[in-house]
C-alpha cells in the first residue's frame, strides 16, 4: 500500500483506482486498531492526509467519469504525521507505468532521463 500523492491528473486509470482502494485500506486498518508505522517511517502514507487524498482521488474519478459510491469511513483515526516525497513518487510512478509516464510527460512536466 502506498499514497502517491501526485496530482491525480497525472495517473492512468489503474493507478488512480488503485490509490483509491488504498486509502480505504489504510482507513480500515487503523480504523480496526492495527499499525501502520511501517508504512509512515517508509514515507508510504501520511496519515493525517488520507481523507484529503481519497477526496483529490474521488474527485478526479469523477472528472473522468467513473461514479464513486464509496467514502471514506469515519472512524479513521489520525492520530499521527508522515511524510511523502511527491516528487520522487511522480519519477517512481512514472518508471513503473509507461501509461502515467506519458500522461505526465504530456502535462508539461520534465522527468530526469
Amino acid at each position: 500500500m502506498r499514497m502517491w500523492n501526485v496530482d491525480p491528473k497525472l495517473m492512468c486509470r489503474k493507478h488512480l483506482l488503485g490509490e483509491h482502494v488504498e486509502m480505504h485500506m489504510f482507513a480500515g486498518t487503523l480504523a480496526k486498531g492495527i499499525s501502520i508505522k511501517g508504512y509512515v517511517d517508509g514515507g508510504l502514507v501520511e496519515v493525517e492526509n488520507i481523507r484529503r487524498r481519497h477526496d483529490e482521488l474521488a474527485a478526479e474519478m469523477e472528472a473522468r467519469g467513473f461514479k464513486h459510491a464509496s467514502p471514506l469511513r469515519e472512524d479513521c483515526p489520525l492520530f499521527c504525521e508522515g511524510h511523502v516525497d511527491s516528487e520522487a513518487n511522480m519519477i517512481e510512478l512514472a518508471r513503473r507505468c509507461p501509461e502515467c509516464a506519458e500522461i505526465i510527460r504530456k502535462s508539461g512536466r520534465s522527468l530526469p532521463s
